[in-house]
């Protein structure tokens, strides 16, 4: 079954990780703030896929609307703390709570940030550099997971990322 994947920031980032889900068949909500931001991302996905495809993509101005009805919300934020507490606090106060985080850091520990939220078995880092989203099919991919990591949200998103053409490796951290 499709998921509905949020991506929050609609930067060259998560302008390609929306790219890359919609081509996989999930259905996204591109979010961000800036107007900008969401003009350029719609700009570049219209002109990478056909116009039969386009819908999968809906583009929103406010968190609340992107996570409204997630299964998986993925942040495309700086790897600064500051950003990471600010959106996975937005983020747990906001989305359903049968939503999967995960946050790409390389710098902090996961089981420090799921621990700031209502739902740290939901909460996954993707120890990657976002501009990896964009990177050939077949790219490893490292999911660290903390121990409160639930099995299910370890399945939905090393599923998820399958999907997309990389092939994902869980750790704890």
């Amino acid at each position: 079954m499709p998921i509905t994947l949020a991506i929050i920031g609609a930067g060259p980032h998560g302008r390609q990780l929306a790219l890359r889900a919609a081509r996989a068949g999930c259905s996204v909500l591109l979010e961000d703030v800036m107007p900008s931001n969401l003009h350029h991302a719609q700009e570049f996905i219209r002109q990478e896929l056909n116009a039969e495809t386009l819908p999968a993509v809906a583009f929103v101005s406010t968190i609340e609307d992107a996570v409204r009805n997630a299964d998986l919300i993925i942040d495309c934020v700086p790897d600064e703390l500051e950003s990471k507490l600010e959106i996975l606090w937005l983020l747990d106060r906001m989305a359903p709570p049968h939503s999967v985080f995960a946050t790409p850091t390389i710098r902090h520990s996961i089981a420090d940030l799921a621990s700031c939220t209502y739902r740290p078995d939901k909460v996954v880092a993707i120890a990657a550099e976002p501009s990896a989203f964009g990177q050939a099919i077949g790219l490893n991919i490292e999911l660290r997971t903390s121990p409160a990591t639930s099995p299910e949200t370890i399945a939905l998103v090393t599923e998820f990322w399958r999907q997309l053409g990389f092939e994902p490796s869980v750790s704890d951290q």
